[in-house]
């Protein structure tokens, strides 16, 4: 708008900050803009000019900009009051000379309306005027636009270089009170270095992400991380408390397209973002962007109303019975609750939506576990264990949601950092959340080999998840055991007992992946995964020979899957050197004796009267093997 010369239309509002400051009175509570859109000019002026102030409350959330207001010689002008703790208020509250509101942050707008939370004066940032008098609140709406509707008196830092973002994210001239040109650059975020850490976290959670989903995640490391593995996915939507640059990256590789959303298909939908010049200067008009108040983006029922919503949020640290802090450590508040419940719940209730709590497995350089026995003694709960559903770790995913306490105990230890598990464990039978026998491996030594894991489709087109067991898959695996008809328990066992009690269950899951390896078979099912097959063998290291068996379920027998699970362990043993499997199989198992004469391997039999003893010579195929991986 080049013709368009705002300051001469709107003369009658404007000031400098001086001016528009002296409405200041003592006692007044004062609301200052949102992280990058942190009015500093005004913020600056604030502390110089109000000498005559005292007593007055500062109230934000995330602010990103300068605090001078939290400095001791302005102790007695200025007291805080903030809904996230960020790095320039921390000391101030560490020092019991500023204060912090717990609360969801869809609940903050209610709270300015209803006038529980008052606000006498806003200090806020937004883009110039239109010839409308129409003003972008830019890179942060979020709580600001409530705060401008619900404040006594606005003054607004008017900014060339906050950019116009698109949306309900505009202030008419005729309620703010004082227009204050300012230009300066608008505070940045830039995007971090990722380590090794951070890039499997990322990994694991796009394991998570279906084509078509909506996410929701924010800016910071994991985010960041996650992003590189989501350039493949197709047709992404994004509703979301805030974003960073990573969103360019997404967009720019076709992965966001917002084509599936639910609701608002075809716009991103955010409240606020934090980042570099790129970013702004991208989402600057950009028609794809659609800015909301909190009362919007956060509100569980409109999060809820997108299918396969994934909230994705981060934590400090969490019990074993699944209690999640993300807002403290110990007595020391250290960010806040923000978002985190609202996507948590909403995810949760969408349909096919998944909740997501990632972090690092370990703080303080890999001295402490994030996974802990007992939250630190004055950390407080922001996901309830009766919320939480999945956690992700550079280890792995867990599942917690509708598990039992033992469930959750072994899920957690199992994405935990190997050199506290055994301690994780020993304390969770002192707390007699596990059972007493529960099995301690040298886990520092015993690694989840991922790159075994494989996906096939049986003879009649349904695909089947290979992958080896876990400690975890005790409950399932017991499950399956138990729904065996006899027969194939007589054929398996040589026997027609029918318990698998979990002091023998648990040696099956509990292995070392190395001379005991097992490769179940899985299908999707309501509570996770369903067990259906098992593969296993028993290496001997000294004569490099292998017991091999194998159990299928009835149910999925008849259709290649013995056949798919001898292939697959084969090409596993075959690269590890082993030179030859053996088996015990019962004339009546007439499926697996076909199994073993059809494998493509030399194989010998022999027949005592009662059963066959089965070798498989694996040497021969060794070279054909290494040329052909597990796919």
């Amino acid at each position: 708008m080049p013709d368009f010369d705002w300051k001469e239309t709107f003369a009658d509002r404007i000031g400098t900050a001086a001016e528009a400051l002296r409405f200041i009175k003592p006692g007044n509570n004062i609301f200052i803009g949102t992280g990058c859109g942190q009015p500093q000019h005004l913020v600056d002026a604030l502390v110089i000019h109000s000498r005559d102030v005292y007593d007055a409350r500062i109230i934000h959330m995330l602010t990103m900009g300068s605090a001078p207001y939290v400095e001791d010689k302005f102790h007695d002008r200025f007291k805080t009051n903030t809904f996230f703790v960020a790095d320039n208020v921390r000391h101030a509250l560490d020092e019991g000379i500023g204060d912090y509101t717990p609360i969801f942050l869809s609940d903050i707008p209610r709270e300015f309306e209803s006038g529980r939370i008052p606000i006498d004066v806003a200090l806020v940032s937004v883009s110039p005027p239109d010839k409308s008098g129409l003003c972008s609140l830019g890179v942060s709406v979020d709580i600001v636009k409530s705060a401008v509707a619900n404040s006594k008196y606005v003054i607004a830092q008017v900014n060339a270089n906050m950019p116009r973002t698109m949306g309900d994210s505009f202030v008419h001239v005729n309620k703010i009170d004082m227009l204050v040109p300012f230009d300066e650059p608008i505070i940045t975020v830039e995007p971090i270095e990722l380590d090794e850490t951070l890039r499997r976290i990322g990994q694991n959670i796009a394991r998570l992400v279906e084509d078509g989903s909506t996410i929701e995640c924010g800016i910071g490391r994991i985010p960041q991380a996650m992003a590189e593995y989501l350039v493949d996915k197709k047709e992404l939507g994004v509703h979301t408390e805030m974003f960073g640059d990573w969103i360019i990256d997404l967009i720019e590789a076709g992965a966001i397209t917002c084509s599936k959303k639910t609701i608002n298909r075809g716009k991103i939908v955010a409240s606020f973002c934090m980042g570099s010049r790129r970013l702004y200067d991208y989402i600057d008009e950009h028609p794809f962007f659609d800015f909301r108040p909190t009362e919007y983006v956060n509100d569980p029922f409109v999060i809820s109303q997108h299918e396969k919503m994934v909230g994705i949020n981060v934590a400090l640290e969490i019990d074993l019975t699944g209690q999640v802090c993300s807002d403290s450590l110990g007595y020391q508040f250290y960010s806040g609750i923000g978002g985190q419940v609202d996507f948590i719940r909403g995810a949760a209730r969408s349909r096919g939506g998944k909740a997501i709590i990632a972090m690092p497995s370990t703080a303080k350089n890999g001295e402490v576990s994030r996974i802990v026995s007992h939250l630190t003694e004055g950390a407080g709960v922001v996901t309830t264990r009766g919320d939480v559903h999945y956690v992700v770790t550079e280890y792995g995913i867990a599942y917690l949601h509708g598990k039992s306490i033992r469930q959750r105990v072994l899920s957690l230890v199992g994405i935990a950092h190997p050199k506290f598990r055994n301690d994780l464990i020993q304390a969770a039978k002192a707390q007699q959340y596990i059972d007493e026998d529960q099995i301690e491996l040298a886990w520092e030594h015993v690694r989840y080999p991922e790159e075994l894991e494989r996906r096939d489709t049986l003879k009649d087109g349904t695909e089947i998840f290979f992958r080896p067991v876990k400690p975890t898959d005790e409950p399932a695996l017991s499950e399956m055991l138990y729904s065996l008809g006899s027969q194939s328990v007589q054929t398996r066992y040589f026997t027609h007992t029918m318990a698998f009690p979990h002091k023998d269950v648990q040696k099956l899951t509990n292995i070392d992946y190395e001379n005991e390896l097992a490769i179940v078979g899985v299908v999707p099912a309501p509570g996770g995964e369903t067990i259906v097959a098992i593969a296993q063998y028993f290496l001997d290291p000294k004569t490099r020979a292998a017991e091999v068996a194998f159990i299928v379920h009835e149910e999925w027998q008849a259709r290649g899957m013995g056949s798919f699970l001898l292939d697959h362990i084969t090409r596993i043993a075959v690269r590890r050197g082993v030179k030859r499997f053996y088996a015990k199989v019962l004339p009546i198992n007439k499926p697996m004796l076909a199994i073993f004469n059809n494998s493509g391997h030399e194989v010998s039999t022999e027949f005592d009267g009662e059963v066959f003893s089965i070798v498989c010579d694996l040497r021969g195929n060794h070279e054909q093997s290494q040329d052909q991986p597990d796919r």
